[in-house]
Parts: structure tokens; C-alpha cells; sequence
């Protein structure tokens, strides 16, 4: 048994072809990190990688990359 404990995973998502123009807004939430996590390929494919990498790099942010989940 792991005790008591409280667990929270609050969760918000954006949609649609706009979506990615609140990722630095949301950013600014959080610490200096953060962690990408990604599948096998598609997100680079798509191009969709180089425009979040540019969103971290240009907001400060120390990428943390765990790619091929």
C-alpha cells in the first residue's frame, strides 16, 4: 500500500490551426524546463517540432527531449 496521498493532473488542450500560438502564453506559467515527449516521427514531419523548438528556445526555456514513445 502506498499510504494516503492526493494526486492532481490538471490537464487544459487547445485545438484547431491557431492552437500552437498559445503555447508562450501558457509557458510563462511554469519553471525553466521542460520536458518534449514525443513519438516516432510525425511531429517532425509535419514541421510542427521545429516550430515548438523555436517557442522554447525563444522563451528561454532548458529543453528536456524523450523522443520514440
Amino acid at each position: 500500500m502506498l499510504g494516503n496521498f492526493y494526486y492532481s493532473n490538471p490537464t487544459k488542450l487547445y485545438f484547431g490551426e491557431d492552437a500552437l500560438q498559445n503555447l508562450e502564453v501558457e509557458l510563462q506559467k511554469y519553471g525553466d524546463t521542460v520536458q518534449l515527449i514525443y513519438g516516432g516521427g510525425s511531429i517532425k514531419k509535419s514541421g510542427l517540432y521545429d516550430q515548438i523548438i523555436e517557442i522554447l528556445i525563444a522563451c528561454g526555456k532548458t529543453i528536456v527531449e524523450d523522443g520514440g514513445v
